[in-house]
């Protein structure tokens, strides 16, 4: 999954996130704006984890995410 489409559909992927890291909250998560670099923040901060094994574990996260079609509107 390309981190584009992750981030352009944040609010369908926050769930999962907050599902991976729940320890995050969900204005932690919101605040990312689903942006790479602050996820990547949010959880090393909040695991208190390496920034290599932060990098590992989103990754893994990432590669388990498919896309995620937005409802489509009702005429």
């Amino acid at each position: 999954m390309n981190w584009t489409n992750i981030e352009n559909g944040w609010n369908e992927y926050k769930a999962s996130a907050r599902k991976q890291w729940n320890k995050l909250s969900d204005p932690q998560l919101t605040d990312t704006l689903g942006r790479r670099e602050l996820l990547v923040n949010q959880v090393q901060e909040v695991y208190a984890l390496s920034e290599a094994e932060t990098e590992r574990q989103v990754a893994a996260w990432q590669s388990k995410q498919f896309y995620k079609q937005a409802p489509a509107a009702k005429s």
